[in-house]
């Protein structure tokens, strides 16, 4: 049986999930109403920068930490605001946002576009070197 493309995947997954604009993400961020979670690998963090203020819960552990019965459980992630998820392109956010949603996580979206999308709309981003 060959393997189902990603793509079709995140196509599915996307049309189960809200995804929000990099400007709708960042006011809900800004009024308190949401937390961003970037969820790329931490190479990546320091590669491309991060935006401010975001929790960062790498993609693999992800489901770990937002698990209250988990021994790994983050309660950052334990809170009544929005979780909006990113990565870099929102394939994994996409996939990790239905993914949540399956355990019953259901306070959460992805920013549409991801990272890039949220630095090219001129979005807050920090350096390693800012930091």
């Amino acid at each position: 049986m060959p393997i189902r493309p990603v793509k079709e995947l995140v196509i599915e997954a996307k049309g189960r999930i809200t995804s929000l604009s990099p400007e709708a993400a960042r006011a809900k961020a800004e009024a308190g109403e949401a937390l961003l979670v970037d969820i790329r690998d931490i190479r990546e963090l320091q590669r491309e920068g991060r935006i401010p203020g975001a929790f960062h819960a790498p993609r693999g552990m992800l489901e770990f930490w937002v698990d209250p019965a988990s021994p790994y459980h983050k309660p950052a992630l334990a809170t009544d605001r929005t979780l909006i998820l990113f990565c870099a392109s929102a394939w994994r956010s996409a996939l990790s946002v239905d993914a949540l949603q399956a355990m019953g996580v259901d306070n959460i979206a992805e920013i549409e576009g991801g990272f890039s999308a949220w630095r090219e709309a001129g979005a807050p981003v920090e350096t390693e070197r800012e930091r």
